[in-house]
């Protein structure tokens, strides 16, 4: 309850300095040029898009245990979310970059040379991840997909390199063909939270 009125009280403040601002002549220097609505009295009312605000019930730990796993998914994907959007952007534009190909040997021709070129890109980067970064990586690329990372490798690389990619993962104590839902799993729950949080700039 505490939260919602400060979120309340945020909101009155906000609102106030843009009717104030929006009624002078020329916005001061720093302010804001906004549109306005005029309503059945005549009067000039601004009309300002506020971010989204995410209200949550508020966590209580049951042990250490519970806490540090939750930190630990809040670092996690704070690093790896980025990423992940990233992954959906650029297969997009794979996507778009095959099916423009006339043949099946120009579309090999162009996923070799992608695929030097990412690695060449990203490769150090991901080199840096944590084993649990890894872990939510796959999983926040199914969640922007729609497909599991084991799908994607399979459908743009065949399923002997898929195959061979998710038994890699395996040793490492990781399963490419792990898949997001927020709505039964009780872990992606969290992580479901966490990123709406952390997207609305409230983490």
């Amino acid at each position: 309850m505490t939260k919602i009125i400060k979120y309340l009280i945020v909101f009155a403040c906000l609102s106030s300095f843009f009717v104030e601002a929006f009624a002078q002549d020329e916005p001061e220097e720093g302010g804001y040029v906004v549109t306005a609505i005029v309503d059945e009295n005549g009067d000039t009312l601004p009309n300002i898009l506020l971010p989204q605000v995410y209200v949550y019930p508020v966590l209580v730990f049951k042990d250490k245990k519970q806490e540090k796993f939750y930190w630990k998914t809040v670092r996690d994907v704070k690093r790896t979310l980025p990423y992940a959007k990233l992954v959906s952007k650029m297969l997009k534009e794979i996507d778009r970059d095959l099916a423009a190909l006339p043949n099946d040997r120009e579309r090999k021709k162009y996923m070799d040379a992608k695929e030097e070129e990412l690695l060449a890109t990203y490769k150090p980067i991901l080199k840096r991840f944590t084993l649990s970064q890894g872990k939510m990586m796959i999983r926040l690329v199914d969640r922007e997909c729609n497909k599991t990372s084991y799908q994607l490798i399979k459908q743009f690389r065949g399923g002997f390199r898929a195959v061979f990619w998710q038994g890699f993962a395996k040793m490492l104590g990781a399963n490419l063909k792990v898949s997001y839902d927020a709505n039964t799993n009780e872990e992606d729950r969290i992580v479901e939270r966490v990123i709406n949080l952390v997207e609305a700039g409230q983490l």
